[in-house]
C-alpha cells in the first residue's frame, strides 16, 4: 500500500485543478501590478499542465499527454521569458509595475 494512490490523485485533481485555474485567472483579472499578471498566467497554466496528467491517466494516453505536456512546458517558458522581459521594458519606462500605466506608452 502507498502512501499517496492514484485514486487519492485522481479525486483531488477535480478539487485543485479548478481552484488553481480560478485563482491563476483572479490574479489576472484583479490585480494591476504586471508581475502578479505573470504569476497568475503561470497558475493558469499549471493548472491545464495538471488537467493533461489528468486526462492522460484515465484515457490510458500517458506517452501522448506527455509529449502535450513537454510541448506546454516549452511553449510556457517562451510565454513566460518574453513576458518578463516586456514587463523589465515597462518598468523601465514608466518607472513602475502598474498595468494602468500602459496606456502612456506610445510608439
Amino acid at each position: 500500500m502507498t502512501l499517496f494512490d492514484m485514486n487519492t490523485f485522481f479525486k483531488l485533481s477535480f478539487v485543485f485543478i479548478p481552484l488553481l485555474f480560478i485563482i491563476g485567472f483572479y490574479c489576472i483579472i484583479i490585480t494591476h501590478n504586471l508581475i502578479r499578471v505573470l504569476v497568475g498566467l503561470e497558475l493558469i497554466i499549471k493548472a491545464v499542465t495538471l488537467l493533461l496528467v489528468v486526462v492522460g491517466y484515465t484515457t490510458n494516453h500517458t506517452v501522448l499527454m506527455q509529449s502535450y505536456i513537454i510541448t506546454l512546458i516549452i511553449i510556457e517558458v517562451v510565454v513566460i521569458a518574453v513576458a518578463a522581459g516586456i514587463v523589465v521594458n515597462v518598468a523601465k519606462q514608466t518607472g513602475s509595475l502598474d498595468t494602468r500605466n500602459l496606456r502612456t506608452l506610445k510608439g
